[in-house]
């Protein structure tokens, strides 16, 4: 898992940030994640993962927004950097993600045991 660790850090740092629409969550559904990123997230019961999945959202979605944005997993991180994955209301880094790394998260997600969120 230290390499798992490792490359998270890596990729982590390579993705750009941006400010969200404020009271926007249209990217928070349910999502998988590889387990050591899920390690890192509050252990959620079955009935509040079951409520989360009625609603389509990530149970991590509270009424402020994320609650563990700091740990959010890569895949919410790509979210609006990327043409692939574009911000239904138009926010985007200045700089998008490179495609290369936008190419070895992906590739990090396909080789990776996932879980859902």
């Amino acid at each position: 898992m230290n390499n798992d660790r490792e490359t998270i850090a890596r990729l982590r740092q390579r993705i750009p940030t941006f400010e969200c629409t404020p009271g926007c969550h249209d990217c928070c559904g349910p999502v998988t994640t590889s387990s050591e990123e899920i390690s890192r997230l509050p252990v959620k019961s079955d009935a509040e993962h079951d409520a989360a999945l009625k609603e389509f959202n990530c149970v991590h979605l509270g009424p402020n927004g994320c609650t563990v944005y700091g740990e959010r997993p890569l895949i919410c991180r790509l979210f609006g950097t990327t043409p692939n994955m574009a911000c239904p209301n138009g926010c985007r880094p200045q700089e998008m993600v490179e495609p290369e790394i936008e190419q070895e998260v992906h590739r990090y997600i396909a080789t990776t045991r996932q879980v859902l969120v």
